[in-house]
């Protein structure tokens, strides 16, 4: 199960200033790669749960906005939620899907997001991707980078990994538990910090080795040919 979602101060009270630090470098670091480049990636991936349609409906916006893209990859969320609902194409077309080709959904339930990101790391080996945008509600996306960032790390696995987050109003109730951004990024920490002990998210230093190698071989996808060094 993992650390609650909505936690409390002193749920941090065995965390360090230390831990802090490297969190808040995390979040900034990955929250400010230019979202444009995913303008100018293969493939968007989008990680669903706790009833947000509105990851749904932001990745089918975006996808239909963009012919570049080539593939979009929609993970399955977990059947235990109460607001779970199962993803098909007609569901994703009652949501705005018009193309349909290069659209892959998970068939199977994915309780976890570890789950989901093994099966992107398998469809991006499986299709040949080569670069892709992720996307999935602010609160959430530094946690599902480092996770898809980490199951790419242990499978020797390497490509320009964008984030690109839902254009949601941080007040916004979820309806999974009617709690906002604001009253789930603390859980999000909690959980960082405590998967990255276990292994099942980036470290730190695969976080900064991965983004030095991101800036310095794909300059150009970041901010644009010829500007990029």
């Amino acid at each position: 199960m993992g650390p609650a979602r909505i936690v409390r101060d002193e749920d941090f009270a065995g965390c360090t200033a230390g831990q802090f630090l490297e969190l808040l470098k995390a979040l900034t670091v990955i929250l400010t790669l230019p979202r444009s480049a995913a303008d100018h990636v293969e493939a968007l991936v989008v990680a669903t749960g706790q009833g947000e349609d509105w990851r749904l409906t932001h990745a089918i916006r975006t996808w239909e906005a963009n012919p570049k893209l080539r593939h979009l990859l929609v993970a399955n969320g977990n059947p235990a939620e109460k607001t779970y609902a199962e993803i098909t194409l007609d569901r994703l077309r009652s949501l705005g899907l018009r193309r349909v080709e290069g659209v892959h959904v998970q068939a199977e339930p994915a309780p976890n997001t570890g789950r989901q990101a093994a099966w992107v790391a398998d469809q991006v080996r499986a299709r040949g991707i080569t670069s892709l945008a992720l996307t999935v509600s602010p609160y959430h996306l530094a946690r599902v980078y480092l996770t898809v960032l980490k199951t790419f790390t242990l499978r020797g696995m390497r490509l320009p990994l964008i984030p690109l987050p839902v254009a949601v109003a941080p007040d916004t109730p979820v309806p999974e538990t009617g709690a906002t951004a604001y009253d789930l990024v603390p859980g999000e920490a909690r959980r960082i910090l405590a998967y990255m002990e276990e292994g099942w998210v980036a470290t730190p230093a695969e976080l900064q080795e991965y983004l030095r190698w991101l800036w310095s071989r794909h300059g150009d996808l970041l901010i644009g040919p010829g500007r990029a060094g």
